[in-house]
């Protein structure tokens, strides 16, 4: 009798000192998550301090700049309704690459962040040839990425409007956030013979991207784009040729002159290097199917290249406008062959300047 009586406080004290424990436990936890979150809270509020306090200013400390963009695109995203974890942010193209309709939305988000906390800066690369090569396709294409932002129309700044001063092109320009592209087109700065000096004097590091065309089609494209705005002109025959009876082609003329690649090149060539520039076959855009797929474009027979399944800001299919795919004037094929022996020369040392055979002999 003794022994259960004394048995009762012992269960009971095991019994509160159990339940006394967990007690404490819970306690423990409780504090231990309120304090974890206070430091966080104010963590971040000290780096925001940082960020807001460096804004502006020249990046002194990478990692600094870093923590701070990182913040930026967090803050973003977050506003826009965009939720990432942070290593889709630090490595946007792995994410982006995942699925077509994945890289439409992220280059939809990018353009949210980009024109609310990104900055317009001078471009890094540039698309400066050829008229009538493709250069409107290729933009488009490019611009699809979601790390690239670009001037949808042609500035003319280094062949018709330098005197407006780079503050003026720059004000032009997309606002992008670091990590990104600055990309703009204007074909004719490949023949312009300042423009050169002119990018070079920007920056020696800019980036080419030149869009070349067998010179003969690419004449009889310039010409049928011409032909549609003024009827009246002569015929292409007769601008082609100075004497057509003895071979004496008018270089003079515009539409055969561009396509004297080598020429243009060799002054390009002075003030940036070969590597610096990346030469696209217009041909291959359309034929060639490992640059074309079905993820991002689709074969239109009507205009007969790829068009765009999603361009840039819009969920819909588009093409490019009515100018491009226009069907070409009949041109006699003894004088294609003409022009063709007539560029031949050309064409080689052109294959041989940039080491590669366009084949278009």
């Amino acid at each position: 009798m003794a022994q259960r009586f004394l048995s009762s406080p012992n269960r009971f004290s095991a019994r509160f000192a159990f339940i006394f424990t967990i007690s404490l436990s819970c306690t423990y936890l409780c504090y231990s998550i309120l304090f974890c979150r206070g430091t966080i809270m104010t963590h971040q509020g000290y780096e925001g301090k940082r960020c807001a306090k460096n804004a502006g200013g020249k990046k002194l400390l990478g990692k600094l700049s870093d923590n701070c963009a990182s913040l930026d695109v967090r803050s973003a995203l977050d506003e826009v309704g965009v939720h990432r974890d942070p290593s889709d942010v630090r490595d946007q193209s792995k994410a982006s690459a995942s699925s077509g309709t994945h890289w439409t939305d992220a280059k939809l988000k990018n353009i949210s962040v980009a024109q609310k906390y990104g900055n317009k800066k001078l471009p890094n690369a540039l698309i400066v040839g050829v008229k009538k090569g493709g250069t409107r396709a290729v933009l488009e294409f490019i611009r699809i990425h979601p790390d690239v932002r670009a001037l949808g129309t042609e500035p003319h700044f280094f062949d018709r409007n330098y005197d407006r001063g780079l503050d003026w092109y720059r004000g032009l320009m997309p606002r992008t956030l670091d990590s990104q592209i600055t990309l703009e087109k204007t074909p004719s700065y490949f023949v312009t013979r300042e423009a050169p000096r002119r990018i070079s004097s920007m920056s020696h590091e800019t980036k080419l991207i030149v869009v070349v065309r067998n010179p003969v089609t690419r004449a009889i494209s310039d010409y049928t784009q011409t032909l549609s705005k003024k009827p009246d002109i002569p015929t292409f025959e007769e601008l082609a040729f100075k004497n057509r009876s003895q071979g004496l082609v008018d270089t003079t003329w515009n539409a055969i002159r561009i396509g004297m690649y080598i020429i243009h090149l060799e002054n390009w060539l002075q003030y940036f290097r070969l590597s610096q520039m990346h030469f696209v076959s217009g041909e291959r855009l359309i034929t060639d199917p490992r640059i074309i797929t079905d993820k991002h474009f689709y074969f239109n027979r009507t205009k007969g290249f790829p068009c765009l399944k999603k361009p840039e800001s819009s969920s819909q299919p588009r093409c490019l406008g009515k100018s491009k795919g226009r069907t070409h004037v009949q041109i006699d094929q003894e004088v294609i062959e003409q022009l063709q022996e007539f560029y031949r020369p050309f064409n080689i040392k052109f294959y041989e300047t940039v080491g590669h055979d366009f084949k278009w002999d």
